[in-house]
């Protein structure tokens, strides 16, 4: 039975192309996956890149229909992306007589909601967070429109779905909650955000200085309280005046000096630079331990850091915060990185002790790589879609899909 995969994320995006390609590159293995994704101008018009990615996608059993994703005006270029997704969807599945929709987050499973009423095929639900949530707190009021729309719709996703995939075990519990999910719980389970763990390993040449290497890795802003790294950089600095902080940013190298700056941060103790994904590996393993934190906000409790299981791959461990997902416990319980509960300094000074002893520790950088492998090896999350696939084939075809090929007849 084939799948028709839905991403509001573009395939040519790095988000895209390491969270859907890295997973569905494996998956069309084992049978044809068709991928409908938005991409965004600007990325569809770098030909060199778009024409490489055309040639990867050759090499696998994905098709990929790629639709253009509409900006502005907000509400208008989403409900015109919207309808477009439903139309490709439904050419698709009648098409190829598709059986299952795996939909990434609200805006794609809002379209796979619509094409599931409308044919009867199984709808895989990926939720990727608290979406709703997630915008009300960086912006939303909650009496927006948007935001009690995508809330109603977020409890038609998790009542009509056949499965769902959580990022986090805090989600699970929060849903636990529900009231509308009392006695209707839908088939539920955890798949983090994985890494692809043979780029993301030690490095059989250790690149790691005499001094200690202090690491940093992706955007600062949104969620990202880099003012509170900042803030913790300039006291290491002050404990160990010889330590180098490797930054690896994109595109906020200016607002990054600035905040160093008012922190008392000297910027020749400081490499920032920007780099290709193909490069970060090899950054990664120059990096003795990663500083970062999160907003502990109620939508992050359902979010999974991208880069944790990257930085512990490499074998670095990692200094982050409480309130963030599964995170805490995860650096905690098992001993390859610090979470901090406040961000004071004393909480601060407390948390740099402990990283400090745990650096010493000589089976960290194996701990760190065990870890890694145990929650957020690209392999197992592979392995959980597949046994997810798997119970959507055996629901179909127990019921015989009499309703879907009854429209397709």
């Amino acid at each position: 039975m084939s799948i028709l995969y839905i991403s509001y994320d573009g395939l040519l995006e790095p988000l895209g192309y390491s969270q859907v390609f890295s997973y569905l590159k494996v998956l069309s293995l084992d049978r044809p996956i068709h991928l409908i994704s938005f991409e965004k101008p600007d990325d569809w018009r770098n030909v060199r890149e778009r024409k490489k990615l055309e040639f990867e996608i050759s090499k696998t059993g994905i098709i990929w229909h790629p639709l253009r994703y509409h900006k502005k005006p907000t509400a208008i270029a989403t409900t015109w992306d919207i309808v477009n997704g439903i139309r490709m969807g439904l050419w698709l599945v009648f098409k190829h007589r598709l059986n299952i929709l795996h939909a990434r987050s609200y805006v794609p499973s809002l379209m796979a909601l619509v094409i599931k009423r409308l044919t009867g095929a199984s709808f895989l639900f990926d939720m990727r967070g608290f979406w709703a949530d997630e915008k009300l707190e960086s912006g939303w009021s909650s009496d927006c429109t948007f935001y009690k729309v995508f809330k109603r719709l977020e409890r038609k996703f998790l009542l009509k779905a056949d499965y769902v995939v959580s990022l986090t075990h805090a989600a699970v519990s929060i849903m636990k909650n529900f009231s509308y999910l009392q006695n209707r719980m839908p088939p539920i389970i955890v798949i983090p955000t994985c890494a692809d763990l043979t780029r993301f390993k030690p490095n059989h040449i250790n690149n790691r200085g005499s001094e200690l290497t202090i690491g940093y890795v992706g955007s600062v802003r949104n969620w990202y309280l880099f003012e509170k790294t900042a803030a913790c950089f300039a006291i290491l600095l002050r404990k160990l005046p010889l330590t180098k902080l490797l930054i690896v940013n994109r595109n906020e190298h200016a607002y990054i000096r600035e905040v160093l700056a008012l922190n008392g941060v000297p910027l020749d103790s400081v490499e920032l630079i920007s780099a290709t994904p193909d490069e970060m590996p090899k950054l990664m393993n120059r990096m003795d331990a990663n500083i970062f934190f999160i907003k502990p906000v109620f939508s992050k409790q359902a979010s999974s850091a991208t880069k944790l299981g990257e930085l512990l791959g490499c074998g670095v461990p990692c200094m982050s915060n409480t309130g963030v997902g599964d995170m805490a416990s995860i650096l905690e319980d098992s001993q390859v990185g610090i979470a901090l509960e406040d961000f004071d300094e004393s909480s601060i000074v407390t948390g740099l002790d402990r990283l400090l002893v745990l650096l010493e520790d000589p089976a960290i950088s194996s701990r760190c790589v065990a870890v890694a492998n145990k929650y957020f090896s690209l392999c197992h999350g592979v392995e959980k879609y597949r046994y997810i696939y798997k119970q959507l084939d055996k629901s179909n075809n127990s019921s015989h899909n009499s309703r879907f090929f009854s429209y397709s007849s």
